[in-house]
């Protein structure tokens, strides 16, 4: 290296040696907001359980997360297993295989855990809600209305049909959100339905509408808060793109009984549940996450499951979890959000 080549490069490196020392630590690294929205925060994820196994069964196709009455985290797989979880680390403690009258595979997509400890499960593919046992065993089934149920039976659309699953009213009162609309209602409006409990058995009740930011955005999740307003996820994929994940406030305290309204479309006179969008994940901040396929932000995927864990500090603890679907280009994934409402 030639005399006038070092020279040069040493004046350089000074000049910006002190530079950084005279701008000092103003110029450090600022450090990393976790803040999705002013009413959303991002505390970290973890990919702890993303692609493992467990007593030989895999770990992951999660549709739905419940707190079960020992503190332990309740997770569903859509392809007929639920697994207890240790709520601190995710290590899985225990995994019970689901089955239908005929010992049949569920879609099932839908979790409640019921104070006597029995798990109000839904499927896709009728769609139905069955009480289990905590070891499994089917206690009996919900009855559900005709026009909710998958064509030719009723006017709902196979894999669109029950996804998400909760209590209101101190646990008097069973939701489920339909995933999508019924052939004949607007597209983007989706039916919530309830359940009132009579003893040990659960009737049919109010029926409510909810419409979506768009029609390729379905419902994959509900959750009650104390006061009868709702956490309503909202998801959609779009090929190339990625997937769209919001989280909004509802509330379905003044909406419109439509059980006996055939067809929905947007017409006067129906009120729907009220919302109020919370944030879009895609703003959270990434923390380091990376996609396995191209996403608006890698932290995304395809968030399905939800529960609220708790409170700290006024926000509510939520957790979140994607349905990896079992695929290499997707990733099991928990998020854990502090939500003020």
């Amino acid at each position: 290296m030639q005399l006038r080549t070092v020279l040069a490069t040493t004046t350089a490196a000074l000049a910006a040696a002190t530079c950084l020392a005279a701008s000092g630590p103003a110029q450090a690294a600022a450090p990393v907001s976790h803040a999705c929205s002013p009413s959303v925060f991002l505390d970290r994820f973890s990919d702890a359980l993303d692609k493992t196994t467990y007593d030989g069964t895999f770990v992951g196709n999660f549709s739905a997360l419940a707190v079960d009455k020992d503190g332990s985290l309740a997770a569903l797989s859509d392809r007929s297993s639920l697994f207890d979880l240790d709520a601190r680390t995710l290590a899985p403690k225990k995994a019970v295989t689901l089955a239908d009258e005929n010992g049949a595979a569920l879609d099932s997509e839908g979790l409640v855990i019921d104070k006597d400890g029995t798990r109000l499960i839904t499927s896709e593919t009728e769609p139905s809600i069955r009480r289990y046992s905590k070891d499994g065993r089917i206690l009996d089934r919900l009855p559900v209305p005709a026009s909710l149920q998958v064509a030719p039976a009723g006017r709902a659309t196979s894999n669109q049909t029950f996804e998400g699953l909760t209590l209101m009213n101190g646990g008097r009162t069973l939701l489920a959100s339909m995933e999508y609309a019924l052939s004949g209602d607007t597209a983007g409006i989706v039916r919530f339905q309830t359940w009132q409990r009579h003893g040990k058995s659960w009737k049919t009740a109010a029926q409510y509408a909810y419409r979506t930011d768009a029609a390729f955005l379905g419902v994959p999740e509900v959750q009650a808060l104390p006061d009868g307003r709702l956490l309503v996820l909202e998801r959609g994929f779009t090929s190339g793109v990625g997937n769209t994940v919001r989280l909004y406030l509802a509330d379905p305290r003044h909406a419109t009984d439509t059980s006996g309204i055939e067809n929905l479309t947007g017409q006067d006179g129906v009120r729907l549940i009220r919302k109020t969008l919370l944030t879009d994940i895609a703003s959270c901040p990434a923390l380091g996450a990376t996609a396995k396929q191209p996403q608006p932000n890698p932290l995304l995927d395809n968030i399905e499951g939800m529960v609220i864990t708790g409170r700290d500090k006024g926000r509510l603890k939520v957790l979140l979890v994607s349905d990896d679907n079992q695929n290499a280009a997707q990733t099991t994934r928990f998020y854990y959000l502090r939500v003020r409402v």
